[in-house]
């Protein structure tokens, strides 16, 4: 059973590092995979993972500069191409990970790309739902075996407050009729990300594969490549003289949350839930900012369920019963 949308008694908060969270947990022996582990938090989530004894796959777009990033990390951690737009590429890196393991502990679908020009992956989808939602929902059914194998794995899927901003709309899914508008598009992929770990919980839970999303907070990473410093500067995120607001966390507080999810034994048995600042996060209320908590939209589980059909048909590709 999916489990309550409450907080626990978590000795971690807002600005808790990925390597306090983990402290003590030992990791020696599992495995984790962790897409985009080599820029802004995924870094910090394979650092902190790998230093506390896992051993960590990391899928990589770029894998050369994964390899300048992370020459510097200490642990056991190989670096497999993946570029989650290519199904192709999912697919091989699937493979490529099924023979090297027979199961697999834990999977971190960290990475993404955020609010980006109007762009197409290589079946036409929209390049921000197909990455961020679509690319990852293949690949956890890829790994799906591995991770069953395990009996007691932990799927963790980056979210973002941004679901705030849309809910998802299956009449246009990919913007092919109506105007393309960048954040429309990431809150849409966002509210993908938290339905997909709402229902993977579901079907994962006999299993004992159990999942949860992630807001991690905001954090000055890459993701913000495609913004312009004038935008950043309407949101508030910087002054007028480039100070960065006092909201923000760092990379390592940024990457808490995750590491929490993957390895609090305050969350065993548990799954399903919407996390943030290293608990579970309170249910969003009308009154409240509009990006602090959980909207009830991506709490829904018959829009989880459709979107589940939806993602089996867009990808060609189906769970195992």
């Amino acid at each position: 059973m999916v489990s309550q949308q409450t907080p626990v008694a978590s000795p971690f908060g807002l600005r808790s590092t990925a390597a306090e969270v983990v402290a003590g947990i030992d990791l020696t022996g599992k495995t984790a995979v962790v897409t985009g582990g080599y820029s802004g938090i995924g870094t910090e989530t394979v650092r902190a993972l790998a230093g506390a004894g896992a051993n960590v796959i990391v899928g990589a777009r770029r894998p050369e500069v994964a390899q300048t990033n992370l020459a510097e990390v200490t642990g056991s951690i190989t670096i497999v191409p993946l570029d989650l737009a290519d199904p192709a590429s999912i697919d091989v890196f699937a493979e490529d990970v099924s023979s090297r393991l027979d199961r697999l502990e834990l999977l971190i679908n960290n990475a993404a790309i955020m609010a980006n020009p109007l762009a197409r992956d290589a079946r036409g989808y929209e390049s921000q739902f197909a990455t961020n939602h679509l690319g990852h929902f293949q690949l956890t059914v890829r790994l799906w075996p591995l991770l069953t194998a395990a009996e007691g794995a932990r799927v963790v899927v980056l979210s973002s407050s941004g679901h705030s901003i849309s809910g998802l709309d299956f009449d246009d899914i990919n913007f092919e009729h109506r105007e393309y508008h960048k954040w429309a598009a990431y809150g849409q992929a966002k509210s993908a990300n938290a339905l997909f770990a709402l229902w993977l919980d579901r079907i994962g839970e006999p299993q004992k594969v159990r999942a949860f999303a992630v807001d991690p907070g905001a954090i000055r990473t890459p993701l913000q490549r495609h913004l312009t410093m004038e935008e950043q500067i309407a949101f508030g995120w910087f002054d007028e003289e480039g100070n960065l607001h006092e909201m923000f966390k760092t990379p390592e507080q940024g990457a808490s949350t995750t590491i929490w999810c993957a390895t609090s034994p305050l969350l065993d048995g548990m799954g399903g839930v919407y996390c943030e600042n290293c608990n579970i996060a309170e249910p969003w209320k009308e009154g409240n900012p509009p990006m602090v908590g959980v909207h009830p939209h991506v709490r829904d589980e018959a829009l989880a369920e459709a979107l589940w059909v939806r993602s089996e048909e867009l990808t060609g590709v189906t769970f195992p019963a």
